[in-house]
């Protein structure tokens, strides 16, 4: 301590302070006298800051994107999955036309097959580049994973209630009895 402060060495001469603690104080002042303070962040610094700031918003982004499209995997396959699961198998010899992305396609069936799909118990689903059979209760299920695997739904409600209504009405009068069906 070159230039000591009189009341500073009075207390360590008593022993009230440490030499340690006394330098370190001196520091301090020293410090404050001189305005060395912690620095201002430069241009530099605040762009790195803000390339890091976009740079972890931009991973949260593609992770977000990553996920979305896992669960959609997941979705899509659980779906594949009740198809095979429950498929219904098709018998007969009756074609039943539907059209699917614009193209008229036909599935061979039996009557009762026939009788089932028309009242929307059955419904007609895609899987790969086959069409397949499903009950009711198993495309609600496809349906809720991926509702674009669904391809023929006769019980799903229309928005034309009127015009079905009267269109019924109208077709019911050329019904044709189940015995004289082929």
């Amino acid at each position: 301590m070159a230039k000591g402060n009189p009341l500073q060495e009075q207390l360590l001469k008593a022993g009230l302070v440490k030499k340690s603690k006394l330098a370190e104080v001196a520091r301090e002042q020293n410090k404050a006298r001189h305005g060395k303070g912690p620095a201002a962040p430069n241009d530099i610094q605040r762009d790195a800051e803000r390339a890091r700031a976009e740079k972890a918003e931009r991973d949260r982004a593609i992770e977000a994107e990553r996920k979305a499209q896992a669960r959609s995997t997941e979705l899509r396959a659980q779906a594949r999955q009740i198809i095979e699961d429950r498929k219904v198998p098709r018998t007969g010899e009756v074609e039943y036309r539907f059209t699917a992305h614009g193209a008229i396609r036909t599935v061979l069936v039996n009557d009762d097959l026939r009788r089932k799909l028309s009242a929307g118990a059955l419904v007609i689903v895609q899987l790969d580049d086959r069409y397949e059979l499903l009950p009711r209760v198993a495309a609600d299920k496809v349906r809720e994973r991926d509702a674009g695997m669904i391809v023929l739904d006769h019980g799903q409600g229309t928005d034309t209630g009127a015009a079905t209504s009267e269109d019924d009405a109208y077709y019911a009068q050329f019904q044709v009895p189940d015995d004289l069906m082929w």
